[in-house]
């Protein structure tokens, strides 16, 4: 066993899935571009786009599992997994991951980095953009646009399937802006959600390029341990500030994936 590519490994795998757990993101937009440089830059592991992408939609399958236990062991009334919002949405980021991980085996590295740089960019400006935030109430008594929730969860699928993402950073700012879901509703469930669309990102992945085992199995295990004491620490959080947060994270990636297309 290589123990420095271990150790690397357990590591990222371990950053993302706790951001993960506190954001209800699966994590890729994090890991991706950690992915990308850090191994090679550390002498562990020189990974492809296509690599990365496969990696990082096993991570995002392991982190958003782990995180949707964690966050149904401590639901609340308010601020819960909305079984309606996961049921309509999941099913959309499914059936596009599927679709974007079939495509992602014969796109070039370069092509899917492109893909991500430009969502990373997006995302940031729709969480920039001023909304008036829905108060927290029961998931009981969430209404929402189920037309516009599957088809923006399909498209968001599609493309998040590409960069083997799954989703939650583009699927947050729709849920929040468009459909208009309470913040701490749309943090626990864009994580089941995120779940539905790595299910098909990896069967995606699986048919269409060769998987790193090792790298993978050394990512998932350090995925396990942090979604879970994401979702602890972010329950204790002001909801303002998670937004915030996952703003200026996304904001860095894109800094750093566009600097080195550039």
């Amino acid at each position: 066993m290589d123990v420095l590519l271990f150790a690397v490994m357990v590591v990222l795998g371990l950053v993302g899935s706790f951001f993960s757990g506190l954001l209800g993101i699966g994590g890729a937009i994090i890991n991706y571009p950690l992915l990308l440089f850090v191994p090679a830059a550390l002498g562990a592991a020189h990974f492809t786009g296509q690599e990365v992408s496969s990696i990082s939609m096993f991570q995002v399958l392991f982190a958003s599992l782990s995180g949707v236990l964690a966050f149904r062991r401590r639901s609340t009334p308010a601020g819960g997994i909305h079984k309606g919002l996961v049921l309509y949405m999941g099913g959309g980021t499914l059936v596009g991951s599927l679709l974007g991980g079939l495509v992602s085996g014969y796109l070039a590295s370069g092509v899917i980095n492109l893909v991500y740089g430009i969502l990373a960019a997006v995302a940031v400006v729709l969480m920039l953009i001023p909304n008036r935030v829905a108060p927290e109430i029961g998931a009981g008594a969430i209404s929402f646009n189920r037309v516009v929730a599957m088809a923006s969860a399909l498209l968001i699928g599609i493309v998040s399937g590409i960069v083997g993402a799954g989703g939650a950073f583009m699927l947050i700012p729709v849920m929040l802006a468009i459909l208009k879901i309470p913040p701490r509703t749309t943090i626990a469930s864009s994580l089941a959600i995120v779940l539905f669309s790595a299910i098909g990102g990896v069967v995606g992945k699986i048919a269409t390029m060769p998987i790193p085992l090792e790298p993978v199995l050394y990512t998932v295990l350090g995925s396990l341990a942090g979604a879970p004491l994401g979702a602890w620490i972010g329950a204790k959080i002001n909801v303002k500030y998670l937004r915030y947060g996952l703003v200026v994270i996304i904001a860095f990636t894109a800094v750093k994936i566009w600097w080195s297309l550039l």
